[in-house]
């Protein structure tokens, strides 16, 4: 099939672009249907934006808060507010009681 240069102009900036025959060619090998929306410029900034983003799954830093345990009184943090009157236990004290149960 043959391809010819077209100018396309840019969905994010509004510069115009030449989609070239061996771009085309290169989309129509990797199975691409659609013409590109963006120029080269507005894709790398936006592929750039899309990594830094860091994507799927991606989990906000947790606020921890300081604690004193009950059981051996070692400092430690805890991934959730504690309440007054509610005894806070440290990792290794916690484990501790959960396997004597």
């Amino acid at each position: 099939m043959g391809y010819e240069d077209k100018t396309i102009t840019c969905v994010e900036c509004g510069a115009e672009f030449v989609f070239s025959a061996e771009e085309q060619a290169l989309f129509a090998s990797k199975g691409y249907q659609n013409d590109p929306k963006r120029c080269v410029p507005c894709r790398q900034a936006r592929k750039a934006r899309r990594d830094d983003s860091e994507g799927f799954g991606y989990r906000p830093v947790r606020q921890m808060y300081p604690v004193v345990c009950a059981q051996c009184g070692k400092e430690t943090q805890v991934p959730f507010e504690p309440r007054q009157g509610r005894p806070v236990y440290c990792s290794d004290c916690y484990n501790a009681m959960r396997t004597s149960q």
